[in-house]
């Protein structure tokens, strides 16, 4: 099994979203002890955000400045990790009601037609089906019911484009309320980390 391990909060150590992504893959590790883990940091390598310039590169990157081929490599690289994936653990705190910054450019990486995608005559077609993506996702209110759900544009976006690349199996490990008091943050990180201990979201493909 191939695992692939993404984190995007920009916390360190403080962010509970790369806590619970260390426990979801370790509980993997210990289910499979086989698993293959392949970590990205999306903060720590500073990933470009997409350019028009990246688009129009040629394949094969001849003439192309040494800096931006740089960076089209490491943007093809990580789009192959994801290709080869069974697994993808993704940390995806809400910032702002969305995703982080960092994780939209990775998620650019790997939205390429041909690759991830397709269209057709009968509409577009996902080409990444029969993996797994876990997404550890944490917010500092309440966005998962009630009027606040409105403004969620942080999972229902990863639902959307992991679905847009043919991705059905989606499951979230939620940690909410996280700003509104030390009691309500330490019983969300309880309660996400019994979800993962208890192995509900970790029902991966043999």
């Amino acid at each position: 099994m191939n695992v692939l391990h993404i984190d995007s909060g920009i916390l360190g150590e403080h962010s509970v979203s790369r806590r619970l992504t260390a426990a979801i893959v370790s509980q993997i590790k210990a289910d499979r002890p086989d698993a293959k883990v392949i970590y990205r940091d999306l903060v720590s390598e500073r990933l470009q955000h997409l350019t028009g310039a990246q688009i129009m590169a040629p394949a094969d990157l001849d003439g192309v400045d040494p800096a931006l081929a740089s960076d089209v490599r490491t943007g093809r690289q990580m789009l192959e990790e994801f290709l080869a994936a069974d697994t993808i653990v993704v940390g995806a705190p809400m910032y702002n009601f969305s995703i982080p910054s960092q994780l939209k450019a990775w998620i650019d990486r790997l939205a390429v037609a041909g690759k991830t995608f397709r269209y057709t005559e009968a509409g577009p077609e996902g080409l990444a089906k029969g993996k797994k993506v876990i997404v550890a996702s944490t917010r500092g209110g309440h966005y998962s019911a009630g009027p606040a759900a409105a403004m969620d544009h942080q999972e229902a976006y990863l639902r959307t484009v992991f679905g847009f690349f043919g991705i059905t199996d989606v499951e979230f490990v939620r940690a909410e309320g996280l700003n509104l008091g030390t009691d309500q943050k330490q019983f969300a990180i309880a309660e996400a980390e019994k979800t993962i201990a208890e192995g509900n979201v970790l029902r991966l493909a043999s």
